[in-house]
């Protein structure tokens, strides 16, 4: 594992700059599927900065959520600098489903104030967040976060700074696994946006599509988890908890547009 580079003094983790890649490789990705559907980029510029307003802020709230046992920790400090710590170590990390539903609440409302087509614009959304957590998943490899379960064939990392845990531990490599699941999720989605063009049965519901595969491969994932920030709700993982909340919300919604469609093919 490489955590970081050293660039003119400054220490960059290389999580952090893999999430940059992905960042703009999605981005410029999206950009081109909106110019191919004739539609102005600026738009989806705009949609792609909300969303990351609310990604960031949902990503570090989940994680506050996850380390609420702590919370009343903050209420016992001595001093300003003490409580900013605290408040670091609570809040500090980020949850990808946290980030994902801050995501789509933000960009959910950018749609609606601007008037923008949400069938269109989600579809192509749906095609590249796996795009993006690809990158980010393998600056999780490289950083050593989110790392996997002891594994006697996995990978070992030594002298990492930032998560000393993991030094001289041999541990699966749950972070490359996930990463190679959205790429291939992501091609899946990218074949199903282009058969959207002409079938309009698909048009509006690759996001759903994505939320039901993505639930799946985080519940069975979530097994090969062994840092232990997890947060456990009824015995399973905050995450596995969240996976089966939109697997199910999503799976209900797309019968009901189903169920609607039909209905109006029938009167028509």
């Amino acid at each position: 594992m490489f955590p970081y580079i050293t660039l003119f003094g400054k220490v960059y983790t290389l999580y952090a700059i893999m999430s940059v890649i992905g960042i703009f490789v999605s981005g410029i990705f999206m950009c081109r599927l909106t110019k191919k559907r004739g539609l102005n980029d600026n738009d989806t510029i705009i949609l792609l900065l909300f969303s990351a307003i609310g990604v960031l802020l949902g990503s570090h709230i989940l994680y506050g959520i996850t380390n609420i046992k702590i919370l009343p920790s903050l209420f016992s400090v001595d001093s300003f600098g003490e409580f900013l710590t605290v408040l670091g170590n609570i809040f500090g990390g980020a949850v990808f489903y946290g980030g994902l539903i801050g995501g789509l609440i933000a960009g959910a409302i950018t749609l609606k104030l601007k008037k923008m087509d949400f069938a269109v614009f989600s579809d192509m959304a749906a095609v590249i967040i796996p795009l993006f957590h690809f990158f980010a998943r393998i600056g999780c490899f490289l950083s050593g976060c989110c790392y996997g379960i002891e594994c006697e064939w996995g990978f070992t990392a030594h002298n990492n700074p930032f998560v000393p845990e993991i030094n001289g531990v041999s541990r699966f490599p749950v972070q490359l696994l996930e990463s190679f699941l959205n790429i291939i999720l992501f091609l899946i989605l990218y074949l199903l946006y282009r058969k959207s063009l002409a079938d309009k049965r698909l048009q509006g519901k690759l996001m759903l599509i994505y939320l039901m595969s993505y639930s799946v491969i985080r519940f069975f994932d979530e097994f090969l988890r062994g840092d232990g920030i997890r947060g456990f709700i009824f015995g399973i993982s905050t995450s596995q908890f969240i996976s089966i909340i939109l697997f199910s919300g999503s799976l209900i919604w797309l019968i009901i547009m189903s169920f609607k469609k039909t209905h109006q093919s029938d009167k028509q």
